[in-house]
């Protein structure tokens, strides 16, 4: 089989071939830590959205790579994976999208195979089973730059000459070789030859084929880079690695705080300054109230910490994709055995801590059935971003900003870690407690690659961040918005001679004062009680609900939102509140992904009972014990 070289990219500038694109839809697909994901971000730019295949709650991205034509064709990103022997759920979906068998998705016409070409012995396992599948395929030995600097090397025509189908020699960092990508698309359809390949169930015999396939096109791998290694003696080290990982953790929480908070004062101004405009702009009355006091001030008291929520996703985004989140998995791991899981649970249960939907959904890396819902029950403890704009305003409104370390840490970025210790704190007993009654099972071994350092690609961050912005704006502009519409609504029900009736007198007052027994224990009052109801559609209403409330309300519409809550609670009230988020489910979208990804109503059932216990009893005890040192 001849393999043309402007495909295969052997030449230093090969030709971008003109025409249509003859696939409409190509797969990407690659090992973990291969660079397919930050490949697939520099093919399709902006032009991408976030779906799920009909029946799975498996996250794919789809997007478009527009041609020199100006035509465009149809990327998938499916999840990363080893083999086509799934043993996930994300390996799962991979399979069975390119074998065709995925309900509600047809086939690809193609396939994009992007391979590390710093591990390709290990990779070319995966190369023959892709191949194998008959479907046209361009094999992409990405991240290039890395393996020239390393003084590695390989011969990409062999190689094609081997595996019967085209392969490119590419850098999804420089740009280098990607017209490769473009040719292939243009091209007329090449089907690869049946290659002689190991039986592979034998892991021996797939290797042996795989170094074979690499020797005959004088694969030589590049050395580890130096700094690497020296990192990896600090960030592994037995007794310094946990001491830094502690210290990131820490940089963390007061970057949010020293950062974060003054965009967000700056945002307020912003969104106050249009109130007045808004205001002044309609005439008084029923629809002023609405659009200022129901929607303005009620979604708007969410929006303002949007700074905050970006600062936390970009900082774990950093950590990431500089190599740094896969050492502090495996320095987790020693924890996680303590309470019988292992570092697998630890990505998991991290991106929990930007929300804990897709983290329940990344536990489907677990093999272990019992590790995996073990896993999915203590995610909801991780202090979610959703939590964050409650802890922010709680914190800012009661605890003056000292310095605790000189002036680098302060007492609210002590408050804040605090919060986040505590729920993790819970998180471990509750797993050791399951791991060693209803979920009990034998220990697994953890096993997981170490991509070297590397500094982020900030275009890749960006685009990350815009998904998590535009997602937070679509939940703002949608579940808050609608909750704050329904809350001004009963702010004026019922109304009295076609005026709206006194605070104190309407629906949700009512409502506030039908709950307001049970929390008072706690030191909430029936506003306090409101939100802590509307809470349940998503954590952060509950800021949108107070600004709704003293929107409407006389007595403190005219007060910044921590001036007026501090008139709803006290100090320990504060501290009862915090605790009491720290531990509550109180999130719908959480309990729907738990039912669906352990087919169940048993599990988010169990799993709300118990939290919203742990989260009444521990305010509880907040609030007694405040009492005693600050009234």
């Amino acid at each position: 089989m001849s393999v043309p070289i402007s495909i295969v990219g052997t030449v230093p500038n090969p030709k971008v071939l003109q025409g249509s694109p003859v696939f409409k839809t190509v797969a990407v697909v690659g090992p973990p830590n291969a660079g397919k994901t930050t490949l697939f971000n520099r093919l399709t730019g902006l032009r991408q959205k976030v779906g799920n295949f009909p029946g799975v709650t498996v996250e794919h991205h789809t997007g478009s790579f527009r041609l020199a034509s100006g035509e465009e064709v149809a990327l998938i990103d499916l999840p990363g994976v080893y083999s086509l022997n799934p043993k996930s759920e994300d390996e799962k979906v991979t399979v069975d999208v390119l074998n065709g068998v995925m309900p509600g998705a047809d086939r690809p016409d193609a396939i994009i195979l992007v391979l590390d070409s710093n591990n390709l012995n290990r990779h070319l396992v995966l190369a023959g089973r892709v191949i194998a599948l008959g479907m046209p395929t361009l094999v992409l030995l990405n991240m290039a730059d890395e393996l020239h600097q390393q003084g590695g090397r390989v011969d990409v025509l062999p190689l094609a000459r081997q595996l019967g189908t085209p392969v490119a020699l590419v850098s999804a960092v420089t740009g280098e070789g990607l017209q490769a990508v473009s040719n292939f698309l243009v091209a007329p359809p090449q089907f690869p030859e049946p290659l002689e390949l190991p039986i592979f169930g034998d892991p021996r015999h797939c290797r042996e084929w795989a170094v074979r396939m690499g020797s005959e096109a004088s694969y030589k791998r590049g050395a580890t880079p130096e700094w690497t290694r020296r990192l990896d003696s600090i960030f592994l080290h037995k007794l310094w690695g946990g001491v830094i990982f502690a210290v990131v953790i820490v940089a963390v929480f007061q970057t949010i705080f020293s950062l974060g908070q003054p965009a967000s004062d700056q945002l307020q101004k912003i969104l106050d300054t249009v109130a007045i405009h808004l205001a002044n702009l309609l005439p008084a009355g029923l629809i002023n109230s609405l659009v200022v006091n129901g929607i303005w001030k009620g979604a708007g008291s969410v929006l303002v910490f949007l700074p905050q929520i970006l600062l936390l996703f970009l900082v774990i985004g950093i950590l990431e994709d500089s190599g740094y989140l896969a050492r502090a998995a495996v320095i987790s791991d020693k924890v996680m055995a303590k309470v019988g899981l292992n570092g697998k649970s630890f990505i998991p249960l991290l991106s929990a801590y930007g929300c804990a939907v897709p983290a329940i959904m990344a536990t489907r890396t677990i093999e272990n059935k019992r590790d995996r819902i073990a896993t999915i029950l203590i995610a909801p403890f991780m202090t979610c971003s959703a939590r964050l704009p409650v802890y922010t305003m709680v914190i800012a409104a009661f605890i003056p900003n000292r310095p605790v370390i000189g002036p680098v840490v302060g007492t609210r970025a002590v408050a804040m870690l605090s919060l986040y210790v505590l729920g993790f704190a819970m998180a471990v007993v509750t797993a050791k407690a399951l791991k060693s009654s209803i979920l009990r099972s034998k220990d697994v071994a953890f096993i997981m690659e170490l991509p070297p350092y590397r500094w982020p690609m900030w275009k890749s961050l960006g685009l990350r961040l815009m998904d998590r912005a535009n997602a937070f704006l679509f939940r703002a502009g949608t579940v808050i918005l609608g909750v704050s519409i329904l809350l001004w609504a009963l702010t004026y029900l019922p109304m009295h001679n076609g005026q709206p009736p006194e605070i104190a007198d309407s629906a949700i007052s009512k409502i506030g004062h039908f709950i307001e027994p049970a929390i008072r224990p706690l030191g909430f009052n029936w506003k306090i009680g409101v939100g802590l109801l509307s809470s349940f559609a998503a954590r952060e209403v509950i800021i949108a609900t107070m600004g709704t409330l003293h929107g409407v309300d006389p007595e403190s519409h005219a007060m910044a939102l921590q001036q007026a809550l501090k008139s709803d609670l006290s100090p320990a009230g504060a501290i009862a509140l915090l605790v009491f988020f720290a531990f509550a489910m109180q999130c719908m979208s959480t309990m729907a992904v738990v039912q669906r990804e352990t087919n169940s109503w048993k599990w988010p059932i169990l799993q709300f009972i118990y939290m919203t216990t742990v989260a009444y009893v521990a305010a509880f005890v907040a609030y007694r014990v405040t009492l005693l040192y600050w009234n």
